[in-house]
């Protein structure tokens, strides 16, 4: 099984965080959203992940070589492929063409999910979807009276699905999602400037192939601080009642943390209270403050404040008033 990610996108709806790192760089409970994205994939998957190909901007060889880690970490082989212009999504997957062949996992990397199914051998292809409330602002699928996804219809304005695309797809047969993508290409099947995916998903359809959905119990968002820092609780919850919540040695004085939290190697909290859900990144120094409901990054001090809801990145210094608060790598406030 291959596993393409296709992450070119700048995440300006997640800045100041995303402008020193990509926003699948971004940890949520302490591990960047990218690796849980593949883990949570790797646990639908019938078959291990041999191959991760990462589709990125310009981002740089130190985060290039962060997401090979990422595959190694999850005993695949990772690869790098380049997405210079902001061409759509099916353009942003055919950048990983070679890697477009047998039973292939597409997955944006901006979204995590909980599920609870299996891709079987049989199946030709899965469509993960989520089952909402208002569908006018997603990409939504339509079934057919055999459960069978026969149309894809983009914010529809009148009802014809409430199973909203959250991003992530299976194709028992690569290559024949890799025609259909060049197709797209050749002929300038384009819209608003892009090359869309579910133009070639349409097309896979008609000629033929079974589209089931793959429905998710939750869909975390990661688009912006707000839901960001919600996903960040779920996924403390999540790992807690799965036993993975991850624990680090900490220099912990005079405090009391509230789980579920997360606590990176080497952070100092003195006379706090931290938690519940709260990440707190490698090193940081928290000494007489109240944090819950927050991300932290690494390497930062927090000093005499009260923060909920809050987003704070690495390297950076918060003293001052309580507030809801998103601060960007390398700030410092002081008030």
């Amino acid at each position: 099984m291959k596993v393409v990610v296709p992450m070119a996108g700048r995440g300006s709806r997640l800045r100041p965080h995303t402008l020193t790192i990509p926003k699948p760089l971004v940890p949520v409970g302490g591990i960047p959203i990218v690796h849980r994205l593949v883990a949570d994939i790797a646990r639908v998957c019938a078959e291990p992940i041999d191959e991760i190909a990462f589709v990125v901007g310009e981002f740089g060889e130190a985060v290039e070589k962060e997401l090979l880690a990422v595959a190694e970490r999850l005993g695949a082989k990772g690869s790098i492929h380049y997405q210079m212009q902001p061409l759509g999504t099916a353009h942003a997957v055919l950048c990983a063409a070679e890697k477009l062949e047998g039973p292939v996992v597409v997955a944006f990397a901006d979204t995590l999910f909980k599920a609870d199914f299996k891709i079987s051998q049989e199946d030709e292809g899965i469509l993960w979807v989520k089952q909402i409330e208002d569908p006018s602002a997603f990409g939504v699928v339509k079934l057919n009276e055999q459960g069978h996804i026969i149309d894809f219809v983009e914010k529809p304005q009148t009802f014809v699905s409430d199973l909203a695309m959250i991003g992530i797809y299976y194709f028992k047969d690569g290559g024949r999602l890799r025609k259909e993508l060049e197709y797209l290409i050749e002929n300038n099947v384009i819209k608003s400037g892009e090359y869309q995916l579910p133009d070639a998903l349409r097309r896979l359809t008609e000629a033929g192939v079974a589209f089931k959905p793959g429905t998710v119990e939750e869909w975390l968002d990661c688009g912006n601080k707000e839901v960001t820092v919600e996903t960040n609780q779920r996924v403390l919850e999540h790992d807690q009642e799965a036993g993975r919540l991850q624990q680090h040695a900490a220099e912990i004085t005079e405090s009391v943390v509230i789980q579920p939290c997360y606590i990176g190697p080497g952070v100092q909290i003195m006379r706090s209270v931290v938690g519940p859900h709260v990440s707190i990144g490698a090193g940081t120094i928290l000494n007489e403050a109240v944090v819950s409901n927050s991300i932290i990054g690494e390497k930062s001090q927090i000093v005499k404040v009260q923060i909920s809801g809050a987003m704070i990145g690495s390297n950076a210094q918060y003293r001052g008033r309580s507030k809801d608060l998103s601060l960007g790598d390398f700030s410092s406030v002081h008030e």
